[in-house]
């Protein structure tokens, strides 16, 4: 039985018992009281179980909140970490990266220039080479035909002579002429 149910009882019972007058006494059914009284003591011992059980329930309920709440704050914490970690990868990266292209651009600026000046160095070399060789040729034909000049009769017409036209810019002397040999490699 509830022990708030038998309270009342026991406080009915008091209301309804006769009171002495000029005293504070009140004359009661002493074989009801002590039923309630009774009753009182079996109740009790179950509605402090029943307390008991509540508050271990409650405690029960209470340390799976705080193991639940404590299991979600580690997972947020592990959450954030993640991705301040995963985001200060990304960053580090994306650095690296740009790193990267600002090395390779500058490497093939640098690839660049030095392409070009080669490109230069060899197509001067190769013009050199080409004046030597145009100047030996010139200087060939000349010798030669100067050769063929001597080696004529003489009664070669001027129209003939006219065909063999001798550059204005050949030097032409009465030595042997030295054929230079001519090297396109670069050393």
């Amino acid at each position: 039985m509830d022990i708030q149910h038998l309270v009342d009882r026991l406080e009915e019972l008091l209301n309804s018992g006769r009171h002495v007058p000029f005293t504070s006494f009140t004359l009661v059914d002493e074989q009801r009281a002590l039923a309630l009284i009774d009753q009182m003591r079996i109740s009790i011992p179950e509605e402090i179980e029943k307390a008991k059980r509540v508050i271990r329930e409650r405690d029960r309920v209470m340390a799976q909140a705080n193991e639940e709440a404590a299991r979600i704050r580690e997972l947020a914490r592990e959450k954030s970490e993640t991705l301040i970690q995963r985001d200060s990868i990304t960053q580090a990266a994306q650095a690296r990266a740009e790193s990267i292209v600002d090395q390779s651009r500058q490497e093939a600026n640098m690839i660049r220039t030095d392409a070009d000046t080669y490109v230069v160095d060899v197509l001067s070399d190769l013009e050199d080479a080409l004046m030597r060789t145009l100047n030996v040729v010139r200087n060939g034909i000349g010798h030669v035909a100067e050769k063929q000049s001597q080696h004529q009769p003489r009664h070669v017409s001027a129209s003939t002579q006219n065909d063999i036209q001798t550059p204005s810019t050949l030097v032409t002397s009465d030595e042997p002429m030295q054929i230079e040999r001519i090297s396109t490699r670069r050393d």
